[in-house]
Formats: C-alpha cells, sequence, structure tokens
C-alpha cells in the first residue's frame, strides 16, 4: 500500500456525525469541538492525519527512560490499524471508545482504525474512570490496567465494563487478581503486546473464557526470535522498517506464541544472584492489598539490596508474608511505605522514580 491508499477512507464518524476531509480544511472548526477540551485535541489529530504530510509525530511513553518524540509513516499506521480490525473483525458503525491520551500512540491508534474501518468513535476525556463518563454500550474499547482497576470497584462501571463487545488492555501489565476479576466477563478480552515502535500491538492474549491463555499470539505478518540475552526481536515489516531488539526477556513456543518473562533493565543482581523484579511482584501479588513495587539501592555486600515500597498495610504483616511466601534470595531487605507509588501517564510504574525515592528515603523496617 501507498500513500495514496489512505486517501480512500477521507472520513470519520464522530458519536454517530459523519466528518469528512473538507471538514477539517475549512476556517471554522466541526461542532464537535465544543463538546471538551479532549474533542478539541482530537480534532487537531484528525488535521493532522488529512493532511499532505507523509509523517505523524507520536511521543513515547518514558516507562524505560526519559520520553521522546519520533515520526512515524502514516502509511505504517495504516497496517497496524488494518491488522487489528481484521483480527477483532471490526465492522462499520460499531461503537469505540476513545479513552487514551492522544500523545501518545495507543490513542492515536484509536482513531486510525475509526478511519480505517469507519468506528462510531465516542471520545471520553481520558481519566482513570473513563466508564463513569458515558451511558454508550461499546463494540469496542482499549484501555490501561489502571483504568480497568478503577473501573472494577465501582458497580456501575463495572456492569458497563462488562457489556463491552471486544476490549484490549494494554501500556502495562495485566496481575493475576485483574485477570481473575476478568475471568467471568461474557465478551473477549485481550492483554496487547506492542510498543510505540510497532505502533501500537503487534501480539494479543485473550485472558478470559475458554480461550484464555498465558501466551500471546503476534499477527501473522509478524515474525519473532531471541537474541543471545534472551530478549525479544521482532520483525514486522508492515510497521517497522528494521528488526527491533527490545528489553523485554521472552519465551517462545516451537509455534511462535510467546510470553514476557520481565524487562532486562528490571533485574537486580544482588549478591550474585540475577533477580526480576517482575517475578518478585507477581509472587507478592496475591497476598499484598493496594499498590506496591519492588527496585533496588546499593549495598557494599550485596552489591544491591532489593526493597519494597508500599502503599498500604503494616510492614510487619508484609514481614511475615515475604517470610512465607518467597525464597530467601527474592526477600526484600527494606521496606518504605509511601503515600502514592510514581506511575507513568500511561500507567505504568515509573521505574526510574521508584528507585530513586527508595534511595532517598528511611526504611519502615530492615529485615
Amino acid at each position: 500500500m501507498n500513500k495514496a491508499d489512505l486517501n480512500t477512507s477521507e472520513s470519520i464518524t464522530i458519536e454517530g456525525i459523519v466528518y469528512g476531509k473538507a471538514d477539517f480544511e475549512k476556517l471554522q472548526k466541526p461542532s464537535f469541538t465544543n463538546h471538551s477540551p479532549f474533542h478539541e485535541e482530537l480534532y487537531w489529530f484528525i488535521k493532522e492525519w488529512f493532511s499532505s504530510s507523509s509523517v505523524i509525530e507520536v511521543q513515547t511513553s518514558g516507562s524505560t527512560g526519559k520520553p521522546k518524540k519520533m515520526k512515524v509513516s502514516k502509511v505504517r499506521m495504516w497496517h497496524s490499524a488494518k491488522t487489528t480490525c481484521d483480527f477483532l473483525r471490526l465492522k462499520t458503525n460499531d461503537k469505540a471508545l476513545l479513552c487514551l491520551p492522544l500523545t501518545y500512540i495507543a490513542g492515536k491508534m484509536m482513531v486510525v482504525r475509526a478511519i480505517h474501518i469507519g468506528l462510531n468513535i465516542y471520545p471520553v476525556e481520558p481519566t482513570g474512570h473513563p466508564l463513569s463518563q458515558t451511558d454508550i454500550t461499546f463494540d469496542f474499547a482499549a484501555m490501561i490496567p489502571l483504568q480497568i482497576y478503577n473501573s472494577l470497584q465501582v458497580a456501575e462501571e463495572k456492569s458497563k465494563l462488562s457489556k463491552i463487545k471486544q476490549l484490549i488492555i494494554g501500556g502495562s501489565s495485566i496481575d493475576k487478581k485483574m485477570e481473575e476479576a476478568l475471568s467471568g466477563f461474557p465478551n473477549p478480552i485481550y492483554s496487547t503486546y506492542g510498543m510505540t515502535e510497532t505502533l501500537s500491538h503487534i501480539a494479543l492474549r485473550r485472558i478470559n473464557g475458554s480461550e484464555a491463555c498465558l501466551y500471546y499470539t503476534p499477527f501473522e505478518s509478524v515474525q519473532l526470535s531471541l537474541s543471545d540475552d534472551n530478549t525479544l526481536q521482532i520483525d514486522a515489516p508492515l510497521v517497522c522498517k528494521e528488526r527491533l531488539v527490545t528489553n523485554d526477556i521472552a519465551e517462545i513456543r516451537p509455534n511462535g506464541h510467546f510470553r514476557i518473562l520481565g524487562r532486562k533493565d528490571n533485574r537486580i543482581n544482588s549478591g550474585g544472584i540475577k533477580i526480576q523484579i517482575e517475578e518478585i511482584e507477581q509472587n507478592l501479588r496475591p497476598y499484598l492489598a493496594g499498590q506496591f513495587a519492588v527496585t533496588s539501592i546499593p549495598d557494599p555486600r550485596l552489591g544491591e539490596a532489593i526493597v519494597l515500597l508500599v502503599e498500604s498495610d503494616d510492614p510487619k504483616i508484609i514481614y511475615a508474608t515475604i517470610r512465607q511466601w518467597l525464597p530467601h534470595y527474592q526477600q526484600p531487605r527494606q521496606i518504605f511505605r509511601i503515600e502514592h507509588l510514581p506511575l507513568t501517564e500511561t500507567g505504568k510504574p515509573d521505574r526510574a522514580a521508584i528507585k530513586k525515592i527508595a534511595g532517598q528515603i528511611c526504611p519502615t523496617y530492615l529485615l
């Protein structure tokens, strides 16, 4: 497909009203921009999409370092949109919820999918409780785990969540408690795997129903392999020009399905033992209430000492839990209680901020 093919879809349906490309070329803005600042932001992105430029500027999430801006090809974004729409069998006039920031690729790709297949898109200000702002029953939605978690805490929002015909969740990992809470929902729910460089996801994993699985299924156009460090390598020529070498430590099955074990830069070397942060958090998650995160601080004897930051729970109770459920080499040496765990704008743990806090505050308990 070349750039000319993008012109085959020159309209978008927003809250039931069809707007053509010409509506974004006039001096007077369409009426939907008066609904909210987010609608105004949507207008400017669509205007940029319908412009003559062959690229769009997006920003990385900053979960693994300082956020940066990059320019991506509209044609590659179109391929990504088509792949998702085909996989989920989305149809023209399906009602889609847009509740993700348009600064990042996830929000932008929801709009491109709407233009590609003719979705009827409903913009809702990106907040922790997007479903509190609408009574629409959606055919399709994309949300981050934080939005899902918050929605599950409110009965009315949980009911709305359960009625979404197809739901994809991305931006950060989904813990076991959340998967259990969603397991009985009647409609398909998927965890996504992808990043800005792959223009949203390149693989999906069903997390509920009889088709639930621990392994992601990559799209047909995607080829995967492992580096010498067992990190995932992605060849996705439709969306990414070159092979992408990630920091995600992975396991790939003979059929090409894969799972992520953790990030290479989330390893702690404590006393010569390499420990994966995500593995410790996964082991603790069934037993700790509230938000928490594992990180490390310098230690003269071990090199790095494992520490735990928590928003709630008594440190002495946590100490007993740690002793009971974690092997000795995974047990945090110190526990820090903080008011709010730092998160990125996309809801991921801000690992750099968490580590900085751990290095600045005094422990509430020393094991």
